[in-house]
C-alpha cells in the first residue's frame, strides 16, 4: 500500500492514467500460456524499451494528429467509427494493438493483425475529394502504420530517458516494419531517416472536413478536469514535435513552451507509472531478467489456459 503524500499523489496518477486504457479486455491476459516465445520485436529489441516508455502517450496523440492530415484516411475514421461517441473505446483499442503486436507472443500478434483485417474489411469510402479510400489498402495502412512508428520514435527521442543512437532508431523502424508487413503495409521505410522523409513529404495530404474535426476533438477532448489537466500537457507536447508543413496543413501553429509541457508531463507519469508493466510481462514470459528500477506498477493480471487466475513471476 502506498503511504504518504508521494505514494499517494503516485497512485492517483497511475490509477487515472491506466483507467483511461481499460475499455477493453486486456490483450495479454493468456501471454504466460506462450512461455519462452520472443514475439515479433523480443526482449533484445528497440522496440520494448520505446514503446514501454511513457512517452508513448505523448507519440500516440502525435500520430493521430499527422495521421488526420491524410484526407482518405480521415475520412475513412470520420465515417465508420464512434470515436466522438466512444473516445476512451478507441483510445484502448488503439493501445491494445500496439501493446499485442509489440509485447505479445506470437499467436496474440496474429490474433491483434486479424482483428484489424477484419475491421478494415468494411471501412470503405469516399474523401471528400472524391477519392475512394479502403482501410486494408496498402499504402493507407502504410500511413497509418508509418505515422505511428515515426511518432513513438520521435516522441522517445524528444522526451525519453535517454539518447537514442541513429543505429537503435534505424533498429526500431526495422522491427515496427515487420509489423506493418502482417498488415501489407506498403511502403515500407527502412530506416529511421527515409521515414522522417517519407512522412514530411508525402503528396497525399491536405486538409479536410474529417481533418477539421479531429483537430478539433484532439485539442479539447471530453475528459473530466483532472484528466484534462494531464492530457493538455502531452497534447503540447505531441504538437511541439508535429512537422512544421503538417501543423500547416493541420491548422496549428507551434505551441510556445510545447516541449517543457511534454518533458514535464512525461517525467511525471515516469516517476509515478514506471515503464509498462506489458513489458515486465514480457520478459517473464520470455524468461528474461528483469531490470531492476525501471517498473513500479504490478505486473497484469493474466489466466491460464485452465481459466485459473495468475500473475506473472520471475
Amino acid at each position: 500500500m502506498a503511504a504518504g503524500p508521494p505514494g499517494y499523489l503516485r497512485t492517483r496518477i497511475r490509477v487515472s492514467t491506466v483507467g483511461l486504457f481499460s475499455h477493453v479486455e486486456y490483450p495479454l491476459r493468456r501471454t504466460l500460456d506462450y512461455p519462452g516465445d520472443p514475439g515479433v520485436c523480443g526482449p533484445g529489441s528497440a522496440s520494448w524499451p520505446l514503446i514501454g516508455d511513457v512517452t508513448a502517450f505523448v507519440g500516440g496523440i502525435r500520430a493521430l494528429l499527422i495521421q488526420s492530415a491524410h484526407p482518405e484516411v480521415v475520412a475513412g475514421v470520420a465515417d465508420h467509427s464512434l470515436f466522438r461517441e466512444d473516445p476512451l473505446g478507441r483510445l484502448s483499442r488503439t493501445s491494445a494493438y500496439v501493446t499485442a503486436t509489440t509485447f505479445g507472443a506470437l499467436p496474440e500478434v496474429s490474433r491483434a493483425v486479424d482483428l484489424v483485417r477484419t475491421a478494415h474489411r468494411v471501412v470503405v469510402g469516399r474523401s471528400h475529394r472524391g477519392l475512394p479510400y479502403s482501410a486494408g489498402a496498402p499504402a493507407l495502412s502504410a500511413w497509418v502504420h508509418n505515422v505511428l512508428t515515426d511518432s513513438f520514435l520521435a516522441a522517445y527521442q524528444a522526451y525519453g530517458p535517454r539518447f537514442v543512437t541513429p543505429s537503435e532508431a534505424d533498429r526500431f523502424v526495422a522491427e515496427q516494419a515487420r509489423i506493418g508487413r502482417m498488415l501489407d503495409a506498403d511502403p515500407l521505410p527502412g530506416d529511421a531517416g527515409a521515414l522522417r522523409r517519407w512522412i514530411g513529404g508525402h503528396p497525399d495530404l491536405g486538409p479536410s472536413p474529417g481533418m477539421q474535426a479531429a483537430v478539433e476533438f484532439l485539442s479539447d477532448p471530453p475528459l473530466d478536469p483532472l484528466h484534462k489537466a494531464g492530457y493538455g500537457l502531452l497534447f503540447k507536447g505531441a504538437v511541439a514535435i508535429t512537422p512544421v508543413r503538417i501543423r500547416r496543413i493541420l491548422g496549428m501553429r507551434g505551441v510556445p513552451g510545447g516541449r517543457l509541457a511534454g518533458r514535464v508531463a512525461t517525467a511525471s507519469l515516469r516517476w509515478a507509472m514506471g515503464s509498462s508493466p506489458s513489458w515486465h510481462l514480457a520478459l517473464v514470459r520470455a524468461g528474461c531478467p528483469v531490470p531492476p528500477g525501471l517498473f513500479r506498477q504490478p505486473l497484469p493480471a493474466t489466466s491460464g489456459s485452465d481459466g485459473s487466475a495468475q500473475r506473472g513471476g520471475h
